[in-house]
């Protein structure tokens, strides 16, 4: 189970989260710009810290403030891909994907190299730079990278706003299959429909710094078109230290 529910001022926004998700599938995290979606799964990362609050992933604490729990990034086993996918460019496409191996000891790492080159499709990369690959290319080694560190979660930052319309659908089928490919949850934000309605299992929507409401992706979106008010449905977790 992700269990997530953080409370950060950030000058004059305020930003509450919460809610729960199955340990299965992507979640989307669905709202504008400027809803507080970047700064939930920069909490989860933890890039930033709560003021308060409280963060399970797969029934490990990585964050509680009244217990005084706050894992260093490093330690708390998730994998990020950025808008820009971040590739070092002085590192070939095998050296980038490595790289993200070898922050893995190896008695922890469950994904080979191998498995993830066919399921990205990526073979045919592997000995150029950054700078001769297209968007979509850039991303699917960005994920690769970010696998290859045996995460318990995946997050990604709205990983196609940056790629044209042809290359996303190049992109979407290969996100489609990790969850299942690598029993990996995935936080997905965007603030697009049409990647919720082919990639979400779940969906969490925000707005003004809030999770309003939280549910079956497919339900959620059919209430969002019609119009239909929408409430909060995440419950306060219990604490145990």
């Amino acid at each position: 189970m992700l269990d997530i529910r953080v409370a950060r001022r950030q000058g004059s926004f305020q930003v509450d989260a919460d809610f729960k998700a199955k340990n299965t599938g992507i979640t989307a995290l669905f709202g504008p710009s400027g809803a507080g979606k970047t700064s939930v799964i920069n909490m989860v990362a933890g890039l930033l810290r709560p003021d308060t609050g409280r963060i399970v992933v797969q029934d490990r604490v990585l964050f509680d403030s009244e217990c005084g729990i706050d894992l260093p990034p490093e330690k708390r086993c998730i994998g990020y891909i950025f808008q820009d996918g971040r590739l070092f460019p002085h590192l070939t496409v095998r050296g980038n994907l490595t790289y993200g191996m070898r922050l893995t000891p190896p008695k922890q790492r469950c994904i080979a190299l191998d498995q993830v080159v066919d399921l990205l499709g990526i073979k045919h990369l592997l000995d150029r730079r950054p700078a001769k690959l297209s968007g979509g290319e850039k991303q699917r080694v960005a994920i690769g990278r970010a696998l290859l560190t045996s995460p318990r979660l995946l997050l990604m930052d709205e990983p196609l706003s940056s790629i044209d319309d042809g290359r996303k659908e190049d992109l979407l089928p290969f996100i489609a299959k990790l969850p299942r490919a690598f029993c990996i949850p995935i936080l997905y934000v965007t603030h697009s429909i049409d990647e919720i309605e082919r990639l979400a299992d779940n969906l969490v929507l925000m707005a003004d710094g809030k999770s309003i409401a939280t549910g079956d992706a497919a339900e959620m979106v059919n209430r969002i078109q019609s119009g239909t008010n929408l409430r909060v449905q995440a419950g306060p977790a219990a604490t145990t230290c």
